[in-house]
């Protein structure tokens, strides 16, 4: 079904076609470009808030900067829908998310409009000061560089990197913080009260529209003038807060608040901005969700609903009619909060995910014990070393492909000093709709080559449990591995056991064929064998748990009873669990055929997880595929 839009927005395919209406239109063609994306996504699904609170502020860039030509870079990218819609793809925006559709966030294959393909938080001053340096180096003095960045993101350190390294660069740079004290769950720590304050001055807000207005002359005075108003508008800044604004010690001019929701407004400080050398910033108050009453008055539930009624703001559920198996968030969740009853020295670490990885309950239990540190990976990391060094167990729970932004801190801070610091990896191998951008695909390959660190994945929501609680035991770095959505086990609460650390299980007996996986992957044995079984084919199935240790005894009764081997994992091939086999296998001087199923070299964009796993060969369909084939050749030989 294609929603229609307004008689507006229909006349409008690019930022040109925005530009040849009147100034007094623009809050008609924001009223319709905010009710086409409320009618999408509630038809569709997909992310909502974040983008209904930038429709004035998208509108307003589109109408006043030249884009592509000008560069436009949105951080993270949740918020771009209205961006999209108006660079082109209004069309085809019902395939937003879909397999072989639009994809979630601005991508640079998908439209110039995209000028830097994002997803991860705090990249888009970075990106921006670098293709404004690039201008700079190429004489090209007009062409401008915006960066949005939420105050979410603003938390994240590479993005005061990047200010730091802006205030000294004499850059074409505008950067807009979209100040509305959300990101997915709500912020967190001083910078967020830092923001309010200055938001919530009544002296500096009555004050600060006179200092605009004097700035909004400058092209009236002369280069004097300019240094005047500028030194005049710090002073004011200085006196009023209180203190030195964060900004402009920084060197970046700053500017606001302003009432991010006035478009008028943003179309005449933009074009102001564009007329004042330097870097500097702006920064617009925003309400995430504007426009649905009930997306602001829930902002975190409304951060990406699904599909939902846009009259009664009802969001769709399936009312399951048997019972029903959780999702591995929830099992972490209230898995940790059992532990934390039985070891006061358990405590947990979430960088700004608490409702996404289901932290939240663990921190109305115990919030005393219980840290959400903001969207920092890197810091997340070295603080639960902190922590592990006093005495404590850190559960730190990022998604697997935020991990990869905090490497070097598993590496340096926790592994080589090998302290007790159990990390739980949610959202592990494809992500689905939210694309290559949060595809946990490289978490495998990248830990399985630390020392000290133990990497593992349960198969169910039962080996989820007894697999966090023998890693509150272990005296080491602890990995555990799980995926976005539900298990396979409505009766998961079982009583706790210990796993030994590095050892599989044999799950099906079988001949010809012998099956490895790791981590959830492995239920879809039991369907492939079930189709296998139609021809009279039986292979083996053995979930190793473990990639590292690997449980070389198994291993040996695998290799020396098979020698056709097929490795299953919904991780990267390269340097995976199918190569930890094919190594050990070749060390140990064993001989066998072994296929290895996983994610290819290559980016797999998105969709539904079924559909990006039958692309990729490792469905049930796919597994059955490959037996048949290995047994074809057996029967030959």
């Amino acid at each position: 079904m294609r929603v229609q839009p307004g008689k507006l927005l229909a006349q409008i395919d690019t930022p040109d076609d925005l530009k040849k209406f009147k100034k007094d239109q623009l809050v008609q063609i924001c009223d319709e470009l905010r009710q086409f994306i409320i009618d999408q996504v509630s038809v569709f699904g997909g992310h909502f808030g974040a983008g209904l609170g930038v429709i004035e502020l998208t509108v307003a860039l589109h109408y006043v900067l030249e884009t592509p030509d000008d560069q436009l870079i949105w951080d993270v990218g949740h918020q771009a829908y209205g961006h999209k819609i108006l660079t082109g793809r209004r069309g085809q925006f019902h395939t937003n998310r879909l397999y072989n559709g639009l994809s979630g966030f601005p991508k640079r294959k998908e439209s110039p409009y995209d000028s830097f393909g994002v997803g991860h938080s705090s990249t888009s001053i970075s990106a921006a000061l670098g293709m404004a340096m690039a201008s700079k180096y190429r004489g090209d003095a007009h062409r401008q560089h915006v960066a949005v960045i939420g105050d979410g993101a603003l938390t994240g350190g590479m993005a005061f990197e990047a200010m730091n390294h802006a205030g000294v660069s004499d850059s074409n740079l505008i950067i807009i913080l979209n100040d509305n004290c959300m990101s997915i769950d709500p912020n967190v720590g001083a910078l967020k009260d830092y923001l309010t304050d200055i938001t919530t001055s009544r002296t500096y807000n009555k004050v600060k529209d006179e200092v605009w207005n004097l700035l909004g002359k400058i092209s009236k005075f002369g280069f004097s003038a300019q240094d005047v108003v500028s030194k005049l508008e710090g002073g004011i800044k200085s006196a009023l807060l209180k203190q030195s604004n964060l900004f402009e010690s920084l060197n970046l001019r700053y500017f606001g608040p302003v009432d991010g929701h006035d478009v008028n407004h943003l179309v005449e400080i933009l074009n102001d901005l564009k007329n004042i050398p330097g870097p500097k910033i702006l920064h617009c108050v925003t309400v995430k969700g504007k426009g649905y009453a009930p997306a602001e008055k829930d902002q975190t539930k409304w951060h990406a609903p699904g599909k939902f009624d846009k009259i009664t703001g009802v969001i769709s559920k399936k009312i399951p009619t048997t019972p029903q198996a959780p999702k591995y968030q929830d099992v972490f969740g209230h898995t940790l909060v059992e532990l934390a009853e039985l070891d006061d020295a358990i405590v947990g670490v979430t960088p700004a995910m608490p409702s996404g990885s289901s932290m939240n309950i663990m921190m109305e239990a115990f919030p005393e014990r219980s840290y959400d540190v903001g969207i920092a990976e890197q810091h997340a990391v070295t603080f639960s070393a902190g922590l592990a060094t006093q005495g404590l167990k850190p559960f730190c729970n990022i998604y697997s492909t935020f991990m990869q932004r905090s490497y070097d801190q598993v590496i340096h801070d926790v592994c080589l000093q090998d302290l007790p610091v159990v990390f739980c990896l949610d959202r592990a191998g494809f992500a689905g709709a939210d694309g290559p951008t949060h595809h946990g695909a490289y978490d495998i390959a990248f830990f399985r080559c630390v020392p000290n660190l133990v990497v593992s994945a349960p198969m169910n929501e039962v080996e989820l449990r007894n697999l966090m609680y023998s890693a509150s035991k272990h005296e080491g770095p602890f990995s555990i591995r799980y995926p976005r959505g539900q298990g396979v086990l409505p009766d998961w609460r079982l009583p706790f056991e210990e796993v030994p650390v590095g050892q599989g299980r044999l799950v099906q007996e079988g001949e010809e064929v012998a099956i490895l996986t790791i981590g959830h992957i492995g239920n879809y044995v039991a369907e492939a064998n079930e189709l296998l079984a139609k021809d009279g084919i039986h292979p083996a199935h053995y979930d190793m748990r473990f990639v590292k240790p690997l449980d070389e005894a198994l291993l040996h009764q695998v290799f020396g009873k098979f020698n056709k081997i097929v490795t299953v994992e919904d991780g990267c091939l390269m340097g995976g669990f199918g190569s930890a086999i094919l190594e050990w296998m070749c060390d140990q001087g064993y001989q066998a055929q072994v296929t290895r199923l996983g994610i290819p070299d290559r980016v797999v964009e998105h969709g539904e997880q079924l559909e990006l796993h039958r692309e990729c060969g490792f469905d049930p369909v796919g597994i059955a595929q490959t037996v048949r084939k290995m047994v074809a050749v057996v029967h030959s030989e």
